[in-house]
């Protein structure tokens, strides 16, 4: 595993924390994200070398769990991450802090420190995860799931979440609850939120809990107010195209993924969807769903916007239906000529 260099110009046998990372970032870090900068932080004052592998060894977590604390403190601006042609983490930028303001800058503050290239790569699991989407699940340790367990904080989580679930959550079901706060960083009001609105829907199932989570964690929400309203406003499209492909049930995982697709990628107003499963319903009885989704996805394709796109594209088909159609094969491809076949035999017997 590769050796991380951290130096600065000048050198001091201490290590100071800046006071506005006190009052400003460290409350919003999660444990493993506070252990991994403050260790930057010492090792950069030392002036020693340190690698991935040496953190995690050194705070009991997996590697993964190193570069997402990483990634996460580039992404609050606090460093920056140096790679090489292959992706490779080759260093590690530390900014400096300064002033005691109370909001969060974007602002370059100024370079702190600046790591050395180090003598070789790091592994391809390291790199694989440096590159990962940000609300990827990671696969936790056995250790990594008993810290949390231990926390005072998650037990009072995991009875909450069981006390919603009616029943003792199975370790992969902690793993959820852990990326929740480790990951996503939803706060406690956050989580039991969501475990409300899942439940309230008849939806126990954590993969379905989880495909919630992160939604709201890609539209930006961090606390239950803002979850409330986006859910309304979301709940109203969902069950309107529900009720309109005849479906009277809560939407399973599946389903969501598909309303969720017409409405975030392909970027339809629920007007056009809910012309499309007007369609569906006159057209079958099974499988609506993947049969709107043919419709959609060719709208999409042929970049409907309105539903005056949509009537646009049936005269265009009505045209096509109706022109007249066309017989071909292989001897009426070529140019028909008119001969004059008597003329032609008196030339042959002439030969």
């Amino acid at each position: 595993m590769a050796r991380l260099t951290i130096y600065k110009d000048d050198y001091a046998d201490s290590t100071a924390v800046s006071n506005r990372f006190i009052d400003e970032y460290m409350k919003d870090a999660n444990d493993a994200q506070l252990k991994v900068y403050l260790y930057l932080v010492r090792m950069l004052n030392a002036n020693l070398a340190t690698s991935v592998s040496d953190i995690a060894d050194k705070f009991n977590h997996t590697e993964k769990d190193v570069i997402r604390a990483l990634k996460y403190w580039e992404k609050q601006k606090l460093l920056d991450l140096d790679y090489d042609e292959e992706k490779n983490l080759t260093g590690i930028h530390m900014r400096e802090l300064k002033g005691t303001g109370t909001q969060k800058s974007d602002e370059s503050p100024g370079a702190f420190s600046r790591q050395a290239p180090v003598s070789s790569p790091l592994s391809s699991q390291d790199t694989s995860a440096a590159g990962a989407s940000p609300f990827a699940k990671p696969v936790y340790s056995a250790d990594r799931l008993r810290q949390f367990k231990d926390s005072e904080e998650a037990a009072q989580l995991l009875f909450i979440a069981e006390s919603y679930i009616g029943r003792p959550l199975t370790p992969s079901e902690m793993k959820t609850i852990l990326f929740f706060t480790d990951v996503l960083h939803f706060s406690d009001d956050l989580i039991d939120y969501l475990l409300q609105y899942c439940v309230d829907r008849g939806k126990k199932d954590f993969r379905y809990i989880e495909k919630v989570a992160v939604n709201w964690a890609q539209e930006g929400i961090t606390t239950p107010k803002q979850a409330q309203k986006f859910s309304s406003k979301y709940d109203k499209n969902v069950y309107a195209i529900m009720n309109e492909l005849g479906k009277s049930a809560s939407p399973t995982a599946r389903e969501v993924e598909y309303i969720t697709r017409w409405i975030r990628e392909y970027g339809f107003t629920l007007d056009i969807i809910l012309e499309a499963c007007q369609r569906t319903v006159l057209a079958t009885d099974k499988h609506r769903f993947e049969y709107t989704e043919g419709i959609l996805s060719s709208w999409k394709q042929a970049d409907v916007h309105h539903k005056s796109d949509i009537r646009r594209i049936d005269d265009q088909f009505q045209k096509r239906k109706s022109a007249p159609k066309t017989t071909s094969n292989k001897f009426n491809q070529f140019t028909q000529n008119s001969y004059d076949f008597d003329a032609l035999e008196k030339e042959i017997l002439s030969n």
